[in-house]
């Protein structure tokens, strides 16, 4: 799930410094770290009218194979709510139509209450996606953020030496632009079991954003969203949509708030 509500983000300790907080490329996975992997085919809803995996669709795939990692690991079941503050998707390679993919993941860096996890998503055919999110472990008892058991954190430290992960933001909300909002509508499917948006609608909102633009789905690039707030059934989510350069940038809000931002760039070939 998304951030549910404000309250969350405060615990979350915050490093300042002035080097941007994602790293390009992503970290690769240590050498004989064996990941958690799974595959699935690329159906039709998954794909836009060119073929292509959407970028809401890759949002999809992070999610169920996270929970499909919680089944899988030793006190997975003691942690069965997670938000997510960011996700950064760098698609390399092209992913389309009928293939399969093979989706491996790992930890890249962590805290007793958060952590990074990585996704690689390869395809038969070739196609390449590197991922990296920031979850937040939440205790369901106190709806915040709550210490994950070390059995339950044993196999992720063995992938990283990061073991003391703080959350740099890497977007920031913007009130100077002149882009006018415009209306995203929201259905009842759109909201999860908790009433709160699905992460993979953010994404779909970034997909209507970047439909003027197809120059910067020009490969390899990489897309970011970042949750700063919550959006939860009832609400109107509106859409701003700005280019600085290259970059198209998109603030998506709630009665004039940022909820969440956005941005598609190019990566070096």
């Amino acid at each position: 799930m998304s951030i549910a509500d404000e309250k969350y983000l405060a615990p979350v300790r915050a490093d300042s410094g002035g080097k941007f907080p994602i790293a390009s490329p992503l970290p690769a996975r240590p050498a004989g770290a064996p990941a958690f992997e799974t595959q699935w085919p690329v159906r039709l809803g998954d794909t836009d009218t060119d073929d292509r995996l959407r970028l809401d669709a890759v949002a999809r795939y992070l999610q169920d194979i996270g929970f499909d990692n919680l089944d899988a690991v030793p006190e997975g079941n003691l942690h069965p709510a997670w938000i997510v503050r960011r996700t950064v998707v760098d698609v390399l390679a092209p992913i389309e139509f009928r293939d399969t993919v093979h989706l491996s993941r790992w930890s890249s860096g962590l805290s007793n209450r958060w952590c990074n996890m990585r996704v690689q998503i390869a395809s038969e055919r070739g196609g390449r996606i590197e991922s990296e999110a920031f979850l937040i472990n939440i205790n369901p008892e106190t709806m915040r953020p709550g210490r994950m058991s070390d059995t339950f954190m044993a196999p992720m430290l063995a992938y990283t030496a990061e073991h003391r992960l703080r959350w740099r933001a890497a977007l920031h909300a913007r009130s100077d632009v002149s882009a006018e909002p415009r209306r995203f509508a929201l259905r009842i499917t759109d909201f999860d079991r908790m009433g709160h948006l699905n992460n993979a609608i953010y994404w779909a909102a970034l997909e209507e954003a970047v439909v003027d633009r197809p120059d910067v789905l020009t490969l390899p690039y990489r897309a970011i969203v970042e949750h700063v707030g919550p959006v939860v059934q009832g609400d109107e989510l509106w859409s701003r949509t700005w280019d600085e350069g290259s970059m198209r940038c998109v603030q998506l809000e709630v009665a004039g708030e940022a909820r969440a931002l956005a941005r598609v760039q190019p990566l070096p070939a």
